[in-house]
């Protein structure tokens, strides 16, 4: 057995880290509610909220004051 560590025990011990990392996707998954639905026509380039906004080209030129 690995690291020689009984059967029971490790049997245990594995069955309490998966229903960890089950609860834990679990609660992640109802926290963010991600939106699960596919729309019929794909959305237009800056429809998608997963999009890093901060990283695009301003679409607008620089206002310059005027004195």
């Amino acid at each position: 057995m690995p690291a020689g560590v009984p059967w029971p025990t490790y049997l245990k011990m594995f069955a309490a880290s998966l229903l960890a990392m089950c609860a834990g996707a679990e609660a992640v998954h109802r926290y963010y509610r991600p939106d699960l639905t596919i729309p019929e026509i794909p959305p237009k380039p800056g429809e998608l909220r997963t999009e890093l906004l901060g990283l695009k080209e301003p679409k607008h030129e620089p206002r310059v004051s005027q004195q």
